[in-house]
């Protein structure tokens, strides 16, 4: 892994102010820029470990804390490893947390950490890349569809509810985008079940979007995140692949 320098910062937004992970490789710049959205479990170090992993590979990653109304990272106290007997209690101070974002709130967020990353000396200028993780990947869907000339790609991993029956679902802004998309579905997961990746699917292929879906055998929800115990290194791997190889083909 090459060197990378990364540094907390704050993004002025319609509704305060946000913090943020910012990191880049050492060297002169730019880089093409990603924005990296986060899990549920939120801004902690084990996503500042994966953008340092995004950015050694030659990216300016920012990674903004969307529960940012609530507080500043860590928004709640998180043990160093989540397994089973944690998860029911965290995801009751979660729940509410989740619930509080809107399709409105989150992508007026999007637009200032967008317009950061356009300013930034060290973000190269043009479309930049977007990922995400559980409800992340939503949050990547829905970045790509409401802003779609400033979207070169996006890719979601894990994602929850991408493609539901309700009236904002984000799959519903598929005939708006215009980058190239990639999925890493779980097939072990809860939080999309196989009618809502056929359904995403059927959306993306209905309105032209250039994408991937793929379904990882055996891998649960949360596979990407190693502080957890639905942490799958093999899956995580093939995740880091897909993901290097669309940035690498469209930024």
């Amino acid at each position: 892994m090459s060197g990378v320098h990364g540094t907390n910062v704050d993004i002025t937004t319609r509704d305060g102010s946000a913090d943020a992970y910012l990191v880049h490789p050492d060297g002169a710049g730019p880089f093409p820029a990603v924005l990296l959205y986060m899990d549920a479990f939120g801004l902690r170090p084990r996503l500042k470990e994966m953008a340092d992993r995004l950015a050694s590979a030659g990216y300016t990653v920012l990674v903004p804390n969307v529960f940012y109304r609530h507080g500043r990272a860590p928004v709640i106290d998180l043990p160093d490893f989540v397994g089973p007997a944690e998860r029911p209690e965290l995801f009751q101070r979660i729940g509410p947390l989740v619930q509080s974002l809107t399709p409105e709130s989150t992508m007026a967020d999007a637009d200032a950490y967008l317009h950061r990353l356009a300013e930034y000396p060290m973000a190269r200028s043009g479309p930049v890349g977007v990922t995400g993780y559980c409800m992340g990947a939503g949050l990547a869907l829905r970045t790509a569809g409401t802003y779609p000339d400033r979207v070169a790609a996006a890719a979601g991993f894990h994602g929850a509810n991408l493609a539901s029956t309700a009236p904002d679902s984000p799959h519903l802004l598929a005939d708006r985008i215009k980058g190239e998309l990639y999925f890493g579905h779980a097939d072990q997961d809860h939080a999309l079940p196989s009618e809502q990746i056929e359904r995403l699917d059927e959306a993306l292929t209905a309105a032209g979007v250039l994408h991937r879906c793929e379904v990882y055998t055996g891998a649960h929800h949360g596979f990407t995140q190693a502080d957890t115990a639905a942490y799958d290194a093999d899956a995580t791997e093939r995740h880091w692949a897909a993901l290097l190889d669309l940035f690498g083909r469209t930024l």
